[in-house]
């Protein structure tokens, strides 16, 4: 039997005896959230990106968002307290978090940057997010995704 993959936001969560499940599915760079929603058989709703941006004071913050919608880079600054927000380059994603384009999670970057979750993940029970690595996504209660990354809950879409 193979044993699972475990990538670093799984073993930050097992460090933390948070529960949660992991899924895995053919890693294709082409593939869309919504994609990648359908493939888990999910609610798009409920299956989350993170995206990472730099306010005009040139500080970093992460949003995560439900996969078929747009951060909204308006609120986004207004509840960073920035006056403008930008989407950071993705060549520049490696080096600030640890992660690549299409395996950027929340949980567990090389610097906690202040994360902003949007506010339909309070509503559900548990929530997908990438598990750190392309191919893999995590289930957890959203309250504990909440909780482990210090999330600010906010309208960002």
């Amino acid at each position: 039997m193979k044993k699972e993959e475990k990538t670093n936001v799984m073993r930050i969560l097992d460090g933390k005896k948070i529960s949660y499940e992991s899924h895995s599915y053919e890693p294709d760079g082409s593939l869309s959230g919504e994609e990648i929603a359908g493939i888990l058989g999910e609610d798009p709703k409920k299956v989350f990106k993170t995206l990472v941006t730099q306010g005009k004071s040139g500080s970093y913050y992460v949003f995560v968002v439900p996969v078929e919608a747009e951060l909204d880079l308006k609120k986004a600054a207004k509840v960073s307290g920035e006056k403008a927000i930008s989407m950071i380059k993705q060549k520049e994603l490696l080096a600030l978090t640890g992660y690549v384009h299409g395996g950027c999670s929340p949980i567990g970057m090389k610097k906690q940057f202040p994360t902003f979750i949007h506010e339909t993940a309070a509503g559900f029970d548990k929530v997908f997010v990438s598990a750190g690595k392309v191919g893999f996504q995590i289930e957890l209660p959203s309250e504990e995704l909440i909780k482990v990354v210090g999330c600010t809950v906010a309208d960002i879409v």
